[in-house]
């Protein structure tokens, strides 16, 4: 890993997330760990799981209903002897006789000799007999060993992040655990006298900290796990022990805030003395980012602004860490503006808040795809609550100063 990242100045915002991924990269290979299958819901395999079993194990019925020979039931209906009931996890049967039904349960074995079974619905039962309605060819309901999966046959492959119908299937084929690789974890650093936690009072000139909620919440969505989230006054000894505890715990480490050209820049006044590279990327918000690398650990300095540091994430951060989750990729789209963009800032690329406008469903339809995106409240950096309105970010290049409505944008889903 490259201790000292190249310096910034007004770099492209693609070239300042390919260093990032340069960072980053290496926490693909991380170390490898046996869960139990109930407990691995979300976690990524590391290596091809096969079935150590055939399914179905043995013969079973698909229906509640009779098992007989489908020559008995060839001309129905038919009145056949009855000879037994075979329930669910039931150890075994004696043969069928000819000419004879025997009844079974959904997922009972079939007894030898039985090639069908006969719904209950298409049949009567009698006082020791019952009547066959309908007649079943050979095989019908009859489930058989192995024709779901068998010995030997891949299950999931290494890499599958795990969602319910994976660990079903381990399950199923009786896996009591699986490897899996342990996740990339993450703390977060937020710094700034003016942050308090939510529900204390605020005094003049004080506002609640929702970065650290926000990074936390962002890095859980993208496959991290969050090992610690503090915050940090402007006292650089605080930051500095926080940033210590953060890099024993951390994979990777974000900060918020202290990253511009102020007189109480914390994150930089501390990190820029030990090789950490803070300047301006050519983007707006989040134009103020540092990058260094401590004790081998990755720290991502974003700006404080609350809409900065969410935007900063994923642009910069949400690609890579979603990658190494083994999660899809969060793809770009055009769509057309339903509003202009009267102006935006030459030179930089500009991220702006946009909600979805979808075709107007039908008394009996579902809203429709995507037709348009428009603009949600300002550029401005400060706008979290209008972030929560959003649905994508709308990605003006450097190079584009207005937009006209209908004017097509790329997009990027939140």
């Amino acid at each position: 890993m490259n201790p000292r990242p190249a310096g910034l100045s007004a770099r492209p915002v693609d070239d300042y997330r390919d260093s990032i991924e340069q960072l980053l990269r290496p926490l693909a290979a991380r170390a490898v760990e046996s869960v139990a299958v109930p407990r691995a819901l979300g976690r990524q395999l590391a290596e091809d799981v096969r079935s150590p079993i055939d399914l179905p194990v043995f013969r079973n019925s698909a229906m509640d209903g009779y098992a007989v020979r489908a020559e008995s039931v060839l001309v129905a209906p038919v009145t056949l002897p009855l000879t037994g009931v075979v329930a669910a996890g039931a150890a075994g049967r004696a043969p069928l006789p000819e000419g004879a039904a025997m009844k079974v349960m959904t997922g009972a074995p079939i007894p030898p000799g039985a090639d069908c079974v006969v719904p209950v619905e298409d049949t009567r039962a009698g006082d020791g007999t019952v009547t066959i309605e309908r007649g079943r060819a050979a095989g019908e309901f009859v489930r058989e060993p192995g024709t779901d999966v068998r010995t030997g046959d891949l299950l999931v492959h290494a890499g599958t992040v795990l969602a319910p119908r994976h660990v079903a299937a381990l399950a199923a084929v009786g896996l009591p655990e699986v490897a899996v690789f342990r996740p990339v974890c993450g703390a977060v650093i937020t710094t700034g006298d003016e942050l308090v936690a939510a529900g204390k009072t605020l005094r003049p000139g004080q506002i609640y900290n929702s970065n650290g909620v926000a990074l936390a919440a962002a890095l859980a969505a993208n496959g991290v796990e969050v090992v610690s989230v503090a915050h940090s006054t402007d006292d650089p000894g605080r930051f500095r022990a926080l940033l210590a505890a953060a890099t024993e715990r951390a994979d990777v480490v974000f900060t918020s805030g202290g990253v511009s050209k102020g007189d109480f820049e914390v994150v930089k006044d501390v990190l820029e003395p030990m090789g950490g590279q803070f300047g301006s990327v050519a983007m707006q918000p989040g134009g103020p980012q540092g990058l260094t690398v401590v004790g081998g650990v990755p720290v991502l300095s974003f700006p404080g602004n609350p809409v900065s540091t969410m935007v900063s994430f994923e642009v910069f951060a949400r690609p890579i860490l979603r990658h190494l989750a083994g999660l899809p990729e969060v793809d770009a789209y055009e769509l057309p503006l339903r509003t202009a963009v009267p102006r935006s800032p030459e030179g930089k690329r500009q991220f702006l808040r946009g909600k979805l406008v979808r075709a107007r469903p039908g008394p009996a339809q579902a809203a429709g795809q995507p037709e348009a995106v428009e603009v949600v409240s300002g550029a401005g950096s400060h706008l979290v609550a209008a972030m929560a309105w959003a649905d994508v970010l709308i990605d003006v290049p450097a190079e584009v100063t207005a937009l006209p409505a209908g004017a097509p944008v790329r997009v990027w889903s939140l």
